[in-house]
């Protein structure tokens, strides 16, 4: 064993013990790494090495001071000369081989699985260079980090279910946001030309792999931009935060990804003829679906249909059932119906698709963009249209919001929006499947107890 006269203290979490009778090696641990410790019996008191060898249990948190060796293997130790307990684990640590592997019991007992499992702590430090990435590029962009309101008199800027609450000193039902958009352009309104937020927003809807009831969205507007100038930000905003997690190539649901710009690109119009045999402008009618043509093509192409589904929704099984594997490497589809997006501006020259894209991989949706609706009677209609879909049955169907139209009408520069789910964009780089992976404290069944 070679000493030094380097004399350090270390603390951090006991996880690992080997008593050998007269010495006892252990390893320390927090989230910098691992260190081991040496305690001998002639190096401390008989009292304090009885101490360690009957009260210190893996998942204790200890301090030691003493000077530095290298055993025979040339591991950096600490021979300790003095130790201080500083918390006691009451319950066991899992134990050490099998570790924390029942998958729901990693959701219920975060905490425990960050303890065991190193692969988990990285997926949530890769989040937070994700998160801080993206504020580096919208900084640097100019755009100005905004926060607003979670409660709201009625939900908006998006095709969601909220969650009802209700206010007290008020005596107002109020609902969570789903979304942060309305907000944001008013500001773009009020002059503050570049403007973001990264928040969580809430939406009523269904567990499954890719979604959560409360998830964080970066939305982010920029006056006299347009979906074009959004593409080419978000090939940035992707890039840099593969770059900040080390990835160029990742393996995602089955689908070998490379993440370099520049981006392939699709238009809908031309893929749904290809794909589907018929124009889109069949499915279209106006600034709405043509129902009965709808219909009429998922017959036709074996997409079940039932008396009661939304022509949204429809629209989205469709695609799903013909489009979606040309979506595997990141893919901007461009050019989606009016239908669909009621806060979009209409392309040049017809009423039936916007300017939008939404970019995929692995067939997945992860991110969402347009060229931003700015004429207040336009879209005065189009919401009055959406709230007609409400009341045939249309649940998740966007609602008119007055005040949102009086801001319109003060004056709206035309202007770039975009949407990016952290947790899909987490999944993607960090190569998981499950947005439970990527989210801390995942919404979860409550436990019934035994």
């Amino acid at each position: 064993m070679q000493h030094t006269t380097e004399k350090v203290s270390i603390a951090g979490r006991l996880v690992e013990l080997r008593d050998m009778g007269k010495s006892v090696f252990a390893r320390l641990a927090d989230r910098s790494g691992r260190a081991q410790v040496y305690v001998k019996k002639d190096a401390l008191s008989e009292t304090a090495f009885a101490l360690v060898k009957r009260d210190l249990h893996v998942g204790d948190f200890l301090s030691v001071s003493g000077s530095v060796f290298r055993t025979k293997t040339g591991e950096p130790t600490v021979a300790v000369e003095s130790a201080t307990l500083l918390a006691k684990a009451i319950r066991p640590m899992p134990e050490k081989w099998h570790g924390l592997t029942d998958t729901e019991l990693r959701y219920r007992r975060r905490h425990l699985d960050l303890v065991i499992n190193p692969e988990s702590r990285e997926v949530f430090l890769k989040r937070a260079k994700i998160v801080t990435t993206l504020r580096r590029v919208l900084d640097g962009r100019g755009y100005v980090e905004v926060e607003t309101p979670v409660l709201l008199g009625q939900a908006g800027g998006a095709c969601a279910r909220p969650f009802h609450t209700h206010h007290n000193a008020l005596d107002e039902d109020m609902v969570l946001r789903i979304a942060t958009e309305l907000h944001l352009k008013k500001l773009v309104i009020g002059g503050l030309d570049r403007v973001y937020e990264i928040g969580r927003v809430f939406r009523n809807e269904g567990l499954d792999t890719r979604h959560n009831p409360e998830f964080t969205m970066l939305e982010a507007y920029e006056a006299y931009s347009d979906y074009e100038g959004m593409a080419g930000l978000f090939e940035t905003l992707l890039s840099e935060c593969a770059e900040a997690c080390g990835v160029r190539e990742v393996e995602w649901r089955g689908v070998k990804i490379s993440i370099k710009p520049p981006f392939r690109r699709l238009y809908l119009p031309e893929v749904w003829k290809d794909r589907c045999g018929e124009p889109i402008d069949n499915i279209l009618e106006g600034k709405g679906f043509n129902n009965a043509g709808l219909r009429t093509l998922a017959g036709r192409l074996g997409v079940h249909a039932g008396e009661k589904t939304p022509s949204a929704k429809l629209f989205d099984r469709i695609l799903e059932a013909k489009i979606a594997d040309l979506l595997q490497q990141p893919t901007f589809l461009f050019d989606h119906p009016a239908a669909i997006t009621p806060l979009a501006k209409l392309k040049p020259g017809g009423e039936s698709l916007v300017e939008r894209f939404e970019c995929f991989a692995a067939g997945v949706e992860i991110s969402n963009a347009y060229s931003e609706l700015n004429d207040p009677q336009d879209q005065r209609d189009r919401l009055t249209e959406q709230m007609k879909q409400k009341d045939e049955g249309a649940a998740e169907a966007d609602l008119l919001d007055e005040d949102f139209i009086q801001a319109m009408e003060a004056g709206m520069p035309p202007m770039g929006g975009i949407g990016v789910g952290v947790e899909r964009l987490t999944m993607l780089l960090t190569g998981k499947d499950s947005i439970r992976d990527v989210i801390l404290f995942p919404t979860l069944k409550r436990e019934v107890p035994a």
